[in-house]
């Protein structure tokens, strides 16, 4: 590999938030979604409609406009958010990335694109074991940049492995196209010879993620802060929110900073940021909409047409954190008071939406969500239903998180429940783009309540239909309940805020 050669950079990356509480994340679970190794990566990368991570594609993209390049494509996998990663496939997966790095020699660069949430049945750190092992492989001189979810749990070793650490600054999630071009940009730069060095600050502070928004509150400031912190000096500062629910020892607000001059640049710019996210502490803790509130506020945008139409955030299941898109309480309690022109979306039921493929457009029949389910969460609940539609669950996203990309609910069915019209789908997805509504012929512009099972992705997705003064986050159980003092954690790095009040925080000694 001589200095005059295109720049060979190696591509890899796995993507998993894992939720503690949910089910184990096994290898069906990555095959069904995304599992592309070699020639394959780049095939896809470069289709209109990708299913890879937004961001490789990305990559891949602005690598093709700073000029030549060789791609050398290794493993690129992800799966819906759930519980650890199984640890005899994950110790596959680092297998077969180890074996690929072997066979395609020399590189002059490593891009990793990790969610960065990620556990595994046999630990909590399977993100730092990766790209340890990538570090193993290339050695010290060849630079490694990744891009990680700003829901990243970030230890040491994460820290210590890769050159440059860029995390998303948007929640909901719609830079990783200019997160994957950016990582394509600083790994140029360090491919030329240019240095980074980096300040790691981990805070004893583990909001939950309604707290976690980038349009308005704490965390939108200290992203802006970081922001404007950066000069010709500073390469890159992430500002990493964490996902609590994997009840990690490496829980907590994260701040990383690169410098390109020195490592006392970092640190001042990282603990600038770290002391502002202490002092905010207490603007991390959010109020939610009591249940029986939402039925209320439900009932009167029903009668009364000259009040806005809202949604309701059913934030206790979310598929996109690891729930099962499968709780019945919020549905079974806007039913029970007949609330009228509700739509409710996307309920994961695989059995129900096949019975409704069976019985057909129009046909009428006893629905019941959750036949047979013994989980304290996913309640059966059982109500008369019409097929309104059907569809096979293949789509393209149309707005925010996945615009532009290839989406598939499974077998899919639209139910009518009187007042309360549900998107039934088979495969787990956060309802986070008003494409699920749209396919199924249902016109979101009419109802005057909208349910989503989803955190805070759906309010990129729904925009145009909802202003932030018409978004309720209800307070209902399940395995992403953001009223964390619901959730038995046993990992988490304690005390911690808020779930300990009086928690103290020690600033770094680094003279």
């Amino acid at each position: 590999m001589t200095a005059s050669s295109p720049r060979r950079v190696a591509i890899l990356g796995v993507h998993l938030e894992s939720n503690a509480f949910a089910p184990v994340t096994r290898a069906a679970d990555f095959r069904s979604l995304c599992y592309f190794v070699g020639e394959a990566i780049m095939a896809e990368a470069r289709k209109p409609a990708p299913a890879l991570p937004a961001e490789v594609a990305a990559f891949v993209a602005e690598m093709d406009r700073l000029g030549a390049w060789t791609p050398v494509p290794i493993l690129v996998a992800g799966a819906e958010p759930g519980g650890p990663v199984d640890a005899s496939f994950f110790a596959a997966m680092l297998d077969e990335i180890r074996a690929r790095l072997a066979a395609a020699g020399p590189v002059h660069g490593v891009y990793v694109s990790n969610h960065g949430g990620m556990t595994s049945t046999g630990g909590e750190d399977p993100d730092g074991i990766m790209f340890e092992a990538v570090r193993e492989f290339v050695g010290t001189r060849v630079p490694v940049v990744a891009t990680l979810d700003l829901h990243a749990n970030i230890s040491e070793r994460m820290s210590e492995k890769v050159d440059v650490l860029l995390a998303y600054r948007t929640n909901p999630h719609v830079d990783q196209r200019e997160r994957g071009a950016e990582a394509a940009r600083v790994l140029t730069e360090l491919m030329a010879g240019g240095k980074s060095f980096t300040a790691f600050i981990r805070l004893p502070l583990t909001p939950a993620s309604v707290s976690l928004l980038t349009a308005a509150g704490p965390y939108a400031d200290l992203i802006a802060r970081g922001q404007q912190l950066k000069t010709p000096e500073v390469i890159a500062v992430s500002v990493v929110g964490g996902f609590v629910f994997s009840d990690t020892r490496k829980n907590g607000v994260a701040i990383l900073v690169s410098a390109r001059d020195s490592l006392t640049t970092a640190r001042r710019v990282a603990l600038n940021l770290a002391r502002q996210a202490w002092r905010d502490r207490p603007r991390f803790v959010k109020r939610l909409t009591p249940l029986a509130d939402a039925v209320r506020l439900a009932q009167e945008a029903a009668r009364d047409p000259a009040r806005p139409a809202i949604t309701f955030s059913d934030s206790g299941d979310n598929p996109g954190g690891g729930g099962g898109g499968n709780t019945t309480e919020l549905l079974e309690a806007l039913h029970k008071a007949e609330a009228k022109r509700v739509l409710l979306g996307v309920f994961i039921d695989a059995a129900l939406a096949a019975e409704a493929h069976k019985a057909g457009v129009g046909a009428r029949f006893e629905a019941v969500f959750n036949r047979g389910s013994t989980d304290r969460f996913a309640r059966p609940f059982t109500a008369p239903a019409r097929v309104l539609a059907l569809h096979d669950g293949k789509c393209v996203g149309r707005r925010g998180l996945w615009a532009g990309q290839a989406l598939d609910l499974g077998p899919t069915a639209a139910l009518d429940l009187g007042g309360i019209k549900v998107v039934v789908g088979s495969r787990r997805k956060q309802a986070a783009d008003p494409i699920f509504f749209e396919m199924m012929g249902l016109d979101i512009a009419t109802a005057r309540t909208v349910v989503v099972k989803s955190r805070g992705h759906f309010r990129a997705g729904f925009d145009e239909f909802f202003n932030p003064e018409q978004v309720y986050e209800v307070d209902t159980g399940g395995l992403t309940s953001p009223n964390l003092e619901r959730i038995p954690f046993k990992g988490l790095p304690r005390p911690v805020f808020p779930l300990d009040p009086e928690t103290e925080w020690r600033e770094p000694d680094w003279r």
